[in-house]
């Protein structure tokens, strides 16, 4: 790929349509990802309709690109087309469960990144939503997912109007175990991530927050203890809801 080690998030699209032929020819590449049985465990609700995506931004924390962008792709985890297929055809599928959703979500999540891959080659830009799991449910209620089917992943397509700055990355050696886990020392932990703190916008980021550390910017601002509790009872709430947890 020519594109991997230059690639940034775009926010900001310009008016330029995404044709469907392209779309269309992108979400045919990127079947040939890896799945678990070959059996695609993933569906993809593509919106173009302003209407539609004025429905979708409150879920995704009205984020002025959901309503921006000339597409918005939702991946869902879907096991009901699998499911369905085994009814039709008798025989007796047993996928409500926590298990399946993960095989599913898996696959999705997997079939998401080839897409925004190859959609990157072809000069479009992407944004790839986190929320798309804090706010599952109005997602689910605005896209009329049906029983055994979850979204995942969300980003925004379309033609680039901006052209931000690389985000930093950690070094390679931070993420590589040879063999075993080898567990992080507080000397690797500084080696790690003191060059990401001394970058002059994360210390800026801290000096505006009034905070002491960028840590502390994350687990007091961004990702709350609390945030996370109430966030992760409402998706169990709802995976049950969309059948994937045994009673």
């Amino acid at each position: 790929m020519k594109t991997i080690n230059s690639r940034k998030t775009i926010r900001k699209y310009t008016k330029k349509d995404v044709s469907e032929s392209l779309l269309r020819a992108l979400l045919e590449k990127a079947e040939r990802t890896p799945t678990m049985g070959n059996l695609q465990l993933y569906s993809v609700i593509v919106t173009r309709k302003a209407e539609m995506k004025a429905k979708l931004a409150p879920a995704h924390f009205n984020q002025p690109m959901v309503e921006g962008a000339p597409v918005v792709l939702t991946f869902c985890a879907d096991f009901r087309r699998t499911t369905l297929w085994a009814e039709n055809r008798n025989a007796t599928p047993g996928y409500d469960n926590f298990l399946s959703f993960l095989n599913a979500a898996t696959d999705s999540l997997l079939y998401c990144q080839t897409f925004c891959n190859l959609a990157e080659e072809e000069g479009l830009g992407t944004c790839f939503l986190g929320t798309t799991i804090y706010n599952s449910k109005a997602i689910i209620d605005a896209l009329q997912l049906p029983r055994l089917v979850m979204p995942v992943a969300t980003i925004t397509l379309g033609w680039p109007d901006e052209d931000p700055p690389l985000s930093d990355r950690l070094p390679v050696d931070s993420i590589i175990h040879n063999e075993i886990y080898n567990d992080y020392t507080p000397a690797r932990i500084d080696a790690f991530y003191t060059p990401k703190e001394q970058l002059e916008e994360n210390k800026h980021f801290v000096e505006i927050n009034n905070k002491e550390t960028l840590a502390q910017v994350f687990t007091d601002l961004r990702y709350t203890k609390e945030a996370n509790e109430a966030m992760s009872k409402e998706l169990l709430k709802t995976l049950e809801e969309q059948g994937f947890t045994e009673n």
